[in-house]
């Protein structure tokens, strides 16, 4: 799992993963919430369809009301299972090169005839 290595005033750049562990539990927690804040969303929109709605529909929207909470609280509590992580690599940087130079007439330690 490639990671971009972000601080201040640094460019972006990937960063080598050096272990297959799956994503931390924060993670788990704050999609575990987030499914049960839209099922019980979806369970607050069903309370006043039910009753304004008459027929088999009301007893659709009463029936969603009363199920929804069961299954919300068991989709939270159901945590997920970490997915095993992969290792992936990240190419090298190219090497640096020197700029070409001059030729310097002094080889070898050779002094100039003055």
């Amino acid at each position: 799992m490639n990671r971009i290595h972000r601080s201040h005033g640094r460019r972006e750049e990937p960063v080598q993963s050096v272990t297959t562990a799956a994503a931390g539990r924060s993670h788990d927690l704050r999609s575990r919430q987030t499914r049960y804040l839209w099922m019980m969303g979806i369970r607050l929109a069903c309370l006043p369809l039910a009753v304004v709605t008459s027929g088999w529909l009301r007893w659709f929207f009463i029936a969603g009301a009363v199920v929804l909470p069961y299954i919300a609280v068991v989709v939270a509590n159901a945590a997920s299972r970490p997915a095993p992580g992969t290792i992936q690599s990240v190419a090298p940087p190219a090497p640096a090169e020197l700029p070409a130079g001059t030729q310097n007439p002094l080889v070898n330690d050779q002094k100039p005839d003055v």
